[in-house]
C-alpha cells in the first residue's frame, strides 16, 4: 500500500485516515488513487468510519455497495467486526483496483458480500465462510483478534488474517471471471490440475487425512492441497499479499538487498521472477527484523520452484486482467 498525501496541506496519510493533521477531512477516491478533500464521502462513514468516496450518483462508495447484508447490529460488538472487516475489504479491493479489476473501466462482474456473525439477536449460529457464484460470506468472528487467533493456532494457518481471507475468498470469484478468457482454463489444468474434480470429496479427504507429506514441494500451504480451486485460491492471495509487501516497504523509503529502488511499481511489473525474488528478499529481512522484536515472521512460507510457477501463473492473469 502506497503512502499518500494530504490534498489541503501535502502531509502523510495513510491508507485509513479520515482526517489529516491539519484538521481537513478527507476521503480516498479509488479511482483516482488518492486523497481528496472535496468528494463525496461514503454514507457509512460514520456508522463503519468508512473514508472512501462515493460517486455523484450514490449514497455508498464502490466497495460498500458490494455488502447486500450485514450482521444483526442489535448484539453488542456486532458493528466493531463488520467495521474492522469492511476496512480489510477496502485494503484488498484498492489493491486490485491497481491491477485494473472492479475499477470504473472494468464492466465486469462485482463480487457480492454477506458479512454475518456468529452472534444473533435469537442466539449463536454457524456461519460458513467461502465463496459461491460470485457470492463472498465472511464471518465476523475472525474480526475478533482473540477469536482469529486461536482460529489459526487450531488450523495451523499463519496466514489466517482477515485480509487474506478476503484475498482468498475473492480470488475464488476472479477465477469464474478469469475462466472465461482464452487460454486461461488449459494452462490453469496443466499446472493445478482439473478443478472439475468433486469438491465436497476433496475437501472431506483433506479434513480426514490432511495433505500429503511433501506437499511443501508442490504446494504454498497444506489447505491448497486440499483441491485445485483452493490450490488457485491460495497461491493467488499470496501473489497479493507478496505484490503488497513490495509496494508496502518500498513506499515507508525502505532499502534491502535486491529490492528494487523507490518508484518501483509492482502492481505495474509483468516480470514474476523479478517481483517474486524482490517480495521474497523484503520478506527474509523482515523476518529478521520482526524476530528481533519477539515477533511472528511476516512471510513464513517456504516457496519451491513449483509453487513459485503457480504464484507467477497468478500474477500474469491478474495483471492481464
Amino acid at each position: 500500500m502506497k503512502i499518500f498525501a494530504c490534498p489541503g496541506c501535502g502531509a502523510d496519510l495513510f491508507f485509513d485516515n479520515l482526517v489529516c493533521g491539519c484538521n481537513l477531512a478527507v476521503g480516498y477516491a479509488p479511482n483516482r488513487q488518492e486523497f481528496v478533500g472535496d468528494g463525496k464521502f461514503c454514507g457509512n462513514r460514520q456508522i463503519l468510519g468508512c473514508n472512501w468516496t462515493a460517486a455523484p450518483d450514490a449514497t455508498l462508495c464502490d466497495s460498500c455497495r458490494m455488502t447486500s447484508v450485514h450482521p444483526d447490529l442489535f448484539v453488542g460488538g456486532n458493528g466493531q467486526l463488520w467495521a474492522k472487516a469492511e476496512a480489510a475489504k477496502r485494503h484488498v479491493l484498492a489493491g486490485l483496483i491497481r491491477w485494473g479489476w472492479f475499477g470504473a473501466d472494468d464492466t465486469g462482474a462485482r463480487p457480492e458480500f454477506h458479512m454475518l456473525a456468529e452472534a444473533t439477536s435469537s442466539g449463536p449460529v454457524s456461519v460458513m465462510m467461502g465463496h459461491a457464484s460470485g457470492l463472498v460470506t465472511i464471518n465476523l468472528a475472525e474480526a475478533d483478534a482473540y477469536e482469529r487467533i486461536r482460529r489459526r493456532d487450531m488450523l495451523g494457518e499463519p496466514y489466517r488474517t482477515l485480509i487474506g481471507h478476503f484475498r482468498h475468498e475473492i480470488a475464488h470469484f476472479l477465477f469464474e471471471r478469469l475462466a472465461r478468457s482464452e487460454g486461461f482454463v488449459s494452462e490453469f489444468r496443466a499446472l493445478f490440475g482439473d478443478e472439475r474434480q468433486d469438491y465436497g470429496a476433496a475437501l472431506s479427504r483433506h479434513y480426514q487425512g490432511g495433505p500429503p507429506a511433501d506437499w511443501q514441494a508442490a504446494y504454498i500451504t497444506a489447505y491448497a492441497t486440499a483441491h485445485p480451486h483452493e490450490d488457485w485460491a491460495e497461491s493467488a492471495a499470496h501473489t497479493m499479499l507478496l505484490t503488497d509487501i513490495v509496494d508496502s516497504f518500498l513506499a515507508t523509503g525502505l532499502r534491502a538487498a535486491d529490492a528494487p529502488e523507490k518508484g518501483y511499481d509492482p502492481f505495474a511489473e509483468t516480470d514474476a521472477k523479478h517481483l517474486l525474488e524482490s517480495a521474497f528478499a523484503i520478506g527474509l529481512a523482515m523476518n529478521h527484523v520482526n524476530r528481533a522484536a519477539g515477533q511472528p515472521d511476516l512471510y513464513p512460507f517456504v516457496t519451491t520452484p513449483r509453487t513459485r510457477e503457480k504464484l507467477g501463473f497468478a500474477l500474469r492473469w491478474l495483471h492481464r486482467r
